[in-house]
């Protein structure tokens, strides 16, 4: 784990050093279908086995996750019929609940090789569902394609201790971005991982980047990693379509181990050392 930290600041040195310039806001449970209204896209995703992460709609039938989700804590992919994606869930109830078909992972994305800059840049994951939820229950979010840094953004995320209803912050900050990696002052933890980090300023909220790691300093500010979206969500799309037998119950997607470690982590979120 102290691997990636150390990658980070090191590949992203001269972007993390800026002063913070954020405004960051306290968390805001989402608590009742009014609270939720306009983001019943963002949902919790069940890995069934007692863990979850949190997933977003693109697009009726597609959700975009962490890659890491979609594996087990031994770095075996999860079959899909252990996954359920929980549009809008609060408090045991959903807008709209899916089982998924199958999905596609990065290529540049291996389990085994830990926090990795890579790895980061290609933590992602793009989930076909059973069945498409309609617009008018769930409306999807676009990919946002400008400059993240300097601007503030919103993070809506399920996470350990909060993980019966979404907490939305409605203003945190970008602290950097560069090399496919940018970096935010948001408040997450365990079980924000495929969080959505959204646009602000729109008339309709994009999805800037997903939270796939983070750090929590000594002070308490959390920093917390995702990768610039455009790019890899088009590739994402390219291997989804390529995929053989959707609703098969099978998963199906290349994954090239990176020598002989397996050091498998789970959600990516640790403490300053």
């Amino acid at each position: 784990m102290q691997r990636f930290t150390s990658l980070i600041y090191v590949t992203l040195a001269s972007i993390l050093l800026l002063p913070d310039l954020s405004n960051a806001q306290a968390l805001e449970r989402l608590t009742y279908r009014d609270d939720l209204f306009g983001w019943e896209a963002v949902g919790r995703l069940d890995l069934g086995s007692g863990g979850y992460c949190t997933g977003v709609l693109i697009s009726p039938d597609q959700v975009l996750t962490a890659a890491h989700c979609v594996f087990d804590k031994n770095g075996n992919p999860r079959p899909v019929t252990s996954l359920l994606f929980r549009a809008g869930y609060r408090d045991g109830k959903s807008i709209a609940e899916r089982k998924v078909s199958h999905y596609a992972v990065m290529d540049g994305y291996d389990y085994f090789s830990g926090m990795t800059t890579q790895n980061v840049k290609n933590d992602a994951a793009l989930l076909e569902l059973s069945r498409p939820i309609p617009v008018s229950e769930a409306n999807p979010f676009a990919i946002y394609t400008g400059p993240a840094i300097g601007n503030s953004v919103s993070v809506v995320s399920y996470g350990r201790d909060r993980d019966n209803a979404l907490s939305w912050q409605r203003s945190c900050g970008v602290l950097g971005q560069g090399g496919g990696l940018i970096s935010f002052d948001c408040d997450v933890t365990f079980g924000s991982s495929g969080a959505p980090v959204f646009s602000r300023g729109q008339r309709r909220s994009q999805i800037v980047s997903l939270v796939v790691g983070g750090r929590q300093e000594e002070s308490g500010k959390t920093v917390a990693y995702g990768m610039e979206l455009p790019a890899v969500v088009s590739q994402l799309k390219r291997k989804l379509r390529s995929l053989p037998g959707a609703g098969s119950g099978t998963a199906e997607f290349r994954r090239e181990r990176v020598g002989t470690a397996r050091r498998a982590s789970g959600a990516k979120f640790e403490k300053a050392k």
